[in-house]
């Protein structure tokens, strides 16, 4: 193990022999860190934290910290991280509450950029991308290979579905749809499909189509949203990727983006 002379373990912490800790750092008790894990310098992490195999973070980042609410009394919640994630500067990640379930999740191949936050009892899926001083408040949910842009709030209990993408700047208080394109360009909107986003990603010409389909009736027709999902579930031949659409837009709680 390579380990700075300058770092502080704590004998409780559970840091596997691959790993390497640079200078200044501090890894409290109960923390588990997976095998080929880095540090590069100041970085904090506290327990109770699970971390996985290859992970990288960066100087003055802040893992595992208590909740920032004021109803937290200490109990033992935790942070769970997968693997091959990049954390970067100054970003914050803190352990769930008891009230949303008693755990923080970071997927798999997420790349959180400078100053992000992530508040309590957040679920972040796989292949995340949150771009510099992205923030999310409580009990967010974000799907996988969704993009929260710099500079973005989203406030708590809000769900970002898979494969959106968030324009920078944009305050989201909302869900927003899986497969959109949502910027706060005239205030706060759904711009249609994420194409682009979606072409990298292999999607094939026909299931872009029938993506494309949905969304028009959704954002462009003059049907409400009631009237758009009843059309859209009474046509025989849409795609596993609209039924997620229909079943993303029933089940929220806060209202969706369009």
């Amino acid at each position: 193990m390579s380990i700075h002379p300058t770092a502080i373990i704590d004998p409780r912490a559970q840091v596997h022999p691959s790993c390497k800790i640079g200078p200044y750092c501090v890894i409290g008790p109960e923390v588990e860190l997976g095998p080929e894990c880095e540090l590069v310098s100041h970085v904090a992490i506290a327990g109770p934290t699970r971390i996985g195999a290859d992970n990288a973070f960066f100087p003055y980042c802040s893992i595992g910290m208590a909740p920032q609410d004021l109803t937290y009394a200490g109990e033992p919640t935790r942070l769970e991280v997968g693997d091959h994630n990049e954390v970067r500067e100054f970003v914050t990640i803190n352990r769930g509450t008891v009230k949303g379930g008693g755990v923080t999740r970071v997927g798999s191949h997420v790349l959180i950029m400078a100053y992000c936050h992530i508040a309590h009892d957040c679920q972040i899926s796989d292949h995340v991308i949150m771009a510099n001083a992205a923030t999310l408040g409580g009990h967010v949910t974000v799907e996988e290979w969704a993009q929260v842009g710099a500079l973005c709030p989203v406030h708590h209990f809000v769900r970002i579905g898979a494969h959106a993408f968030i324009g920078g700047g944009t305050t989201v208080t909302k869900d927003v749809l899986p497969f959109s394109k949502t910027s706060a360009e005239r205030g706060t909107h759904a711009y249609g499909m994420n194409t682009v986003g979606l072409e990298r990603r292999g999607f094939s010409k026909e299931r872009l189509r029938k993506i494309h389909h949905a969304y028009k009736l959704l954002l462009a027709s003059k049907l409400n949203t009631s009237q758009a999902i009843e059309k859209l579930k009474a046509e025989t031949d849409r795609s596993e990727d609209v039924d997620m659409l229909i079943r993303f837009i029933e089940s929220s709680q806060r209202g969706v983006v369009k």
